[in-house]
């Protein structure tokens, strides 16, 4: 929770909307909080006690180390993503899993785990599923499915802030 709330004020505009975390501006991180964090995921790894809060703690420590997204180190995070199925498998953790191979491989690479996910159908009511799919044809080109994706994730989404997030995305795709 504290690696989460260091980036807060970093997460939305002054208005409100959503800043995904690779466009978030790093500066505004509270560097205090993030290095407490990390010190205690840390702490938590030397127990050896590690549950499934220790493993998101340490995928949410690498993020907020990393100067960009670039940097990040998406190997490890695919490899905690890895353990973290063993400890507690979901379909959710799959996809950030997917997600997380498409920031290391590139987006094919991932849009093929969220495709397999999506037909297994445990996630078709999941907005966030379809936004992932919809994020990662975009970047692959495909905005034709791209803009479906989107459609669909904004039908299922309800929290007003998401929805413009959506529509925004959605006219982006427009303009194309």
């Amino acid at each position: 929770m504290l690696l989460h709330e260091s980036r807060r004020s970093a997460r939305t505009t002054p208005d409100g909307e959503i800043i995904l975390l690779e466009d978030q501006d790093r500066s505004l991180w509270n560097r205090e909080m993030i290095a407490e964090g990390v010190e205690r995921v840390r702490h938590a790894f030397a127990s050896r006690r590690i549950g499934p809060y220790t493993v998101q703690a340490a995928i949410s420590a690498l993020h907020a180390e990393a100067p960009g997204s670039a940097a990040t180190d998406w190997s490890e995070i695919v490899a905690l993503y890895d353990l973290l199925l063993r400890i507690d498998p979901s379909p959710v953790v799959e996809l950030n899993r997917a997600v997380a191979i498409a920031m290391r491989d590139g987006p094919e690479a991932g849009l093929t785990q969220v495709e397999r996910l999506l037909a297994k159908g445990e996630l078709d009511n999941y907005p966030l599923a379809h936004s992932a799919k919809a994020e990662l044809c975009r970047r692959a080109g495909r905005m034709k499915v791209a803009r479906a994706a989107f459609e669909r994730a904004l039908e299922l989404t309800e929290q007003e802030q998401q929805r413009r997030f959506l529509e925004r995305r959605i006219g982006e795709l427009r303009k194309d």
